[in-house]
């Protein structure tokens, strides 16, 4: 697991980024041997919480304190397949403070650095109680404010 810091352009705009390994499983794969399209959902929540984790911020503790985090969009483009066996290493990356949304990115590359497919989820904080969104806990902006200033 690595967290970066990343550098863009001269305006100073910085980001979080973080990557996770997996290895394709037989069962994620279609009769052509590719990974099966829907599975970059899954692949992408293990990403997302991963990248979470690595802040210091679990799910279960958000979805103790009240805060649900359902996703409202995803979209993704693909450009060459995985198939079964490949290591696959997904970086995610958050490239702006969350609001009551928070917006995911992923880049999905192959062990020889090729790129799979690009994608982008974003996600709405929602107190639990009242089932409206609500701003992200003061812990993850803290955490996130590192990266960003």
């Amino acid at each position: 697991k690595k967290i970066i810091f990343l550098l863009l352009s001269r305006n100073f705009l910085y980001m979080y980024s973080h990557e996770i390994k997996l290895r394709v499983r037989y069962a994620e794969t279609d009769k052509m041997g590719y990974v099966y399209y829907g599975n970059y959902a899954i692949y992408f929540e293990v990403a997302r919480v991963e990248a979470l984790r690595a802040l210091g911020m679990d799910y279960k503790s958000m979805e103790d304190d009240g805060i649900m985090l359902p996703v409202h969009s995803f979209d993704i483009k693909y450009l060459k397949p995985a198939y079964y066996d490949q290591e696959l290493t997904i970086v995610c990356n958050i490239l702006q403070m969350p609001t009551t949304r928070l917006v995911f990115e992923y880049k999905t590359y192959n062990a020889e650095g090729i790129l799979l497919n690009t994608a982008n989820t974003t996600l709405v904080f929602v107190n639990a109680h009242s089932g409206r969104p609500t701003p992200p806990p003061e812990f993850l902006v803290k955490q996130l404010k590192v990266f960003f200033n």
